[in-house]
C-alpha cells in the first residue's frame, strides 16, 4: 500500500495529512476573505443610487484583489501537493472551472472599468456585470463542493468517465445556493460595518433577509444530505466525539443574528467567518482521508495518499509554507488595518 511509504511525520501527522491541512487552511482563508466581497458584490444591484453603489464598491476596493491571492496560493498548493487530484478534478469540473475563471475576469474588469466613464448606461452595464459575476462565483464554488461531497464518476487511473454536464445535479445546485446565501450574509455584515447613514439602515434590513435566506438553505441542504447522502455522516456515527464540530457550527450560526440584533457587527462578522471555517472543517471530517469519492467503485477513490506528491517534495513544501504562511497573514493584517473604518469618498474612489 502506498500509505506505508509515508513514514515521516510531524506532531504525529504524516506529510500527506499535514499538506491536507495546509490546503484546507488556504481555501478556508479564501472562503472567509473573498466570501464577504463576493457577497457584497451579489448585493450590488439592490442599491439604486450611484453614490451607494460607489460606497459599496469602495468598501471592498482596497482588499478584493488581495483576497484572491489566497485562491492562487491554494490552487498552487493543491497542484503541488496532490497533482492527481488536480488533474482529475479539472477533467471532471472543466466547465465550472472555466466559467469560474471567466467570471473572475469579468468581476475584476467591472470593478476597474465602472468609474472610467460617467455615462449612466456604462456604469449600469458594469454594475450588472459585477453583481452577476460575484453571485455566480459563489454559486460555482458551491457547485464544485457539492460534487466533491456526493462523489464523481472517477474510474481506472483516476480518470473522469462521466458526462461533461454531470456537475449539474440537484445536490450541487442546492449547495451552490447555500454558498451564495452564506456569502451574502457574510458580505452584508461587512458592508454594514463599512457604511453609515441611509445605506447603513438599508443594509441592516438586507442583513436580516440574508440570515433567513442562509438558515433556510442550510437546513434544506443538511436534511437532504442526511437522507440521501448518508455516507457523509458515517464518521460522526463512528466517532461521537466529533459531534462537537457540528454543534459549534450551529452555535456559531445562531450567534450571527443574536449579535446583529444588538448592533455588534464586528462580533457578528467574526462568527460569520467562524461559520465558514467550521462548515469547511465539517467537509474535511466527512471526507478524510478521501479527497474525491468515486461513484463507480471505492477502489478508485482519490485519497491524500494515492494523490500525493513524493514525501521529499511534501517535506520541502511544508518548510516553505511554514516560512511564507506567516508573511501572507502579516500582509493581510496590514492591509485590513490600514483601511479599517467607514468608507470615505474622495477623488481616488471608484
Amino acid at each position: 500500500m502506498k500509505e506505508a511509504i509515508y513514514t515521516f511525520s510531524f506532531l504525529g501527522l504524516d506529510y500527506p495529512t499535514l499538506w491536507f491541512l495546509v490546503v484546507g487552511g488556504l481555501f478556508s482563508g479564501y472562503a472567509i476573505l473573498d466570501g464577504f466581497d463576493l457577497g457584497a458584490g451579489a448585493w450590488h444591484l439592490f442599491f439604486k443610487k450611484d453614490k451607494n453603489r460607489r460606497i459599496a464598491l469602495n468598501a471592498v476596493g482596497p482588499v478584493w484583489d488581495g483576497n484572491e491571492v489566497w485562491l492562487v496560493i491554494g490552487g498552487g498548493a493543491l497542484f503541488a501537493g496532490f497533482p492527481i487530484l488536480y488533474a482529475s478534478m479539472f477533467s471532471a469540473m472543466y466547465i465550472p472551472f472555466m466559467l469560474f475563471l471567466a467570471f473572475l475576469i469579468f468581476r475584476a474588469v467591472s470593478i476597474e472599468f465602472r468609474s472610467k466613464e460617467n455615462m449612466k448606461w456604462w456604469r449600469n452595464l458594469w454594475d450588472i456585470s459585477y453583481s452577476v459575476s460575484s453571485a455566480m462565483l459563489a454559486i460555482l464554488l458551491g457547485v464544485v463542493m457539492g460534487n466533491v461531497l456526493q462523489g464523481i464518476d472517477i474510474g481506472p487511473n483516476y480518470e473522469f468517465t462521466g458526462h461533461w454536464l454531470n456537475f449539474i445535479n440537484p445536490y450541487s445546485v442546492m449547495v451552490g445556493i447555500t454558498t451564495l446565501a452564506l456569502f451574502m450574509m457574510h458580505g452584508a455584515i461587512y458592508l454594514v460595518m463599512k457604511t453609515e447613514g441611509k445605506l447603513y439602515e438599508k443594509l441592516k434590513g438586507l442583513l436580516r433577509n440574508s440570515i433567513i435566506f442562509f438558515v433556510v438553505s442550510y437546513v434544506i441542504v443538511t436534511m437532504y444530505t442526511l437522507i440521501f447522502i448518508p455516507h457523509l455522516s458515517d464518521r460522526f456515527r463512528n466517532s461521537p466525539e466529533l459531534f462537537i464540530v457540528p454543534i459549534l457550527a450551529f452555535l456559531s450560526i445562531a450567534n450571527v443574528p443574536r449579535l446583529a440584533t444588538k448592533g455588534k457587527y464586528l462580533q457578528a462578522f467574526i462568527f460569520s467567518a467562524l461559520t465558514v471555517s467550521l462548515l469547511l472543517v465539517l467537509v474535511a471530517i466527512e471526507l478524510y482521508p478521501v479527497l474525491v469519492i468515486s461513484t463507480i467503485d471505492p477502489q478508485y477513490n482519490i485519497t491524500i495518499y494515492n494523490a500525493a506528491s513524493s514525501q521529499k517534495a511534501l517535506g520541502i513544501m511544508l518548510t516553505i509554507s511554514a516560512i511564507g504562511g506567516p508573511l501572507v497573514l502579516l500582509y493581510t493584517w496590514f492591509v485590513y488595518r490600514t483601511f479599517w473604518g467607514k468608507v470615505k469618498m474622495d477623488e481616488t474612489s471608484y
